[in-house]
């Protein structure tokens, strides 16, 4: 079997963030007209035909649209193929108990927290059961608190599902973490804290606050319209995004995209 310290072989931590994939328990099934394992299956490939090697996948939420045993067993299957580290976090359509289930063969798990050349991930679950919206309880920033002051020395990235900053869709920034400022107020405390990366908003985004980058990433699957009011889809493809954290503490990123664009797409939201 693989493990961590085999796979540490440069200075640079070299992460694939993957989100939002909406597995359905048939995988020739479809959400809004799109098949979604299939395109998980192709941004996957996509992603290690571009770069190769990855230190750490993380897949931030909404792994599931049916969340049951056959859609995480897809999901499963394709990971531990890679012998690659693997943490899952759940997203408002997950099952996070049937998770912690399914992922949970030592490289592929939900672990909560990771320190991986010189840098420090913690995985924070803002899933509200029952909503769309998200929010983080006070044991989620306890345990963040703790992470951050036993590790002072170590920079950190903190992945969560829900976004915490606008993304000026109306729509979509009723469903942020209820409670961003706290969660905010938290991380601003602690220096060592470079970046919060999160899934949940399906487009890109890129902002900073009070030193933190905060970064949100496309689905594997369909795309929202940026700036709309109302639930809108996009027709930019699926994607993925590329993280090289440095020792020093530097943070280089991009999202890349399958070619094309997406066709066929449904506007009659009933399902998702």
């Amino acid at each position: 079997m693989t493990t961590l310290s085999d796979r540490l072989t440069t200075d640079c931590l070299s992460i694939l963030q993957l989100t939002d994939l909406h597995i359905l328990a048939n995988q020739d099934a479809t959400l809004l007209g799109v098949n979604t394992a299939y395109y998980f299956d192709a941004v996957l490939a996509a992603a290690f035909a571009q770069h190769r090697n990855f230190d750490l996948i993380l897949l931030t939420g909404d792994l599931a649209q049916d969340p049951v045993v056959a859609s995480y067993r897809h999901i499963l299957d394709k990971l531990q193929a890679l012998a690659i580290p693997c943490i899952c976090l759940p997203g408002n359509h997950d099952d996070s108990a049937l998770m912690q289930q399914v992922f949970n063969t030592g490289l592929i798990s939900c672990r909560k927290q990771l320190i991986l050349k010189g840098w420090q991930i913690i995985s924070l679950d803002s899933q509200v059961p029952g909503s769309d919206g998200g929010y983080l309880h006070e044991a989620e920033l306890t345990f963040l608190a703790d992470c951050l002051c036993s590790h002072a020395g170590q920079y950190t990235l903190v992945a969560v599902h829900h976004h915490c900053l606008k993304t000026d869709s109306l729509w979509m920034d009723k469903m942020m973490i209820e409670n961003s400022e706290q969660f905010l107020a938290v991380a601003s405390q602690h220096p060592q804290v470079k970046l919060v990366v999160n899934g949940h908003i399906h487009q890109i985004m890129d902002k900073a606050i009070a030193g933190v980058r905060v970064l949100g990433t496309p689905s594997t699957c369909f795309q929202f319209k940026p700036g709309s009011r109302e639930f809108e889809l996009d027709t930019t493809s699926p994607a993925y995004r590329y993280l090289q954290l440095h020792a020093d503490g530097r943070i280089e990123t991009d999202v890349f995209r399958l070619p094309g664009q997406l066709t066929g797409l449904l506007t009659d939201t009933e399902g998702y």
